[in-house]
């Protein structure tokens, strides 16, 4: 499990990264929210606990951006307990609220409780014949197990995480492969093509944006 805490407080942040870093969570940390919105875009986060009063943005703020392309679990933490601030951030696409101070164990209920929710809610993902057990890592292509690289696997989920957003050729080497290339490499459409043949030979999903980049198409239901 990897957690983003975004918050302003050191003490708490202190606390709460030793908490999680104890029961094995990989813990990153963004005092403010510009830096917490291109973390959430960039990073494959399981859950944000995030606090509603930061320099800048507000929470509040935050998750309504983080929202425009990600449905990661989110999780308020805040001193404010007035009805309309709970209300504002879960109108804002926020998972859960929960009012400063508070027990870890309580926390931990709270985070169990959404991540049941996403299992239950979210996987396995499918679009057109393919099916994307994320919690196996297992996908599925007419009935067959597919063999996908390690790559492969990789970029199949960064399109997922992104659905129905065009990813650039450059932004998917930086995010997939981890290092700039010169713009006319074709290492990306090497592999949307070994994507295609074993997922989507009739290129009905895996769109091809000309002069941008790639998307996976999925329509909203």
């Amino acid at each position: 499990m990897r957690v983003l805490i975004v918050e302003d407080e050191p003490g708490l942040v202190e606390f709460l990264r030793l908490e999680l870093q104890l029961s094995g969570v990989e813990v990153d940390v963004a005092m403010d929210a510009e830096t917490a919105l291109e973390r959430a875009r960039w990073e494959p986060y399981d859950l944000l606990l995030v606090d509603i009063v930061l320099p800048g943005m507000s929470g509040v703020e935050l998750c309504r951006e983080v929202r425009r392309f990600s449905n990661v679990p989110i999780m308020m933490l805040t001193a404010r307990g007035a009805v309309a601030d709970r209300v504002g951030g879960l109108d804002a696409g926020a998972d859960d609220y929960l009012v400063k101070p508070f027990a870890i164990e309580e926390l931990w209920a709270r985070i169990r409780a959404i991540r049941r929710r996403y299992e239950v809610n979210g996987a396995p993902f499918r679009f057109g014949e393919a099916t994307v057990h994320l919690d196996a890592h297992r996908v599925v292509y007419r009935g067959q197990e597919v063999d996908l690289t390690a790559r492969e696997y990789d970029l199949l989920l960064y399109l997922l995480r992104n659905v129905n957003r065009t990813c650039s050729r450059q932004e998917l080497l930086e995010r997939v492969w981890g290092f700039q290339a010169p713009g006319d490499t074709n290492v990306v459409d090497v592999y949307i093509g070994y994507l295609r043949q074993k997922l989507d030979p009739e290129r009905r999903y895996i769109k091809t944006v000309r002069g941008q980049g790639y998307r996976l198409e999925v329509e909203e239901t």
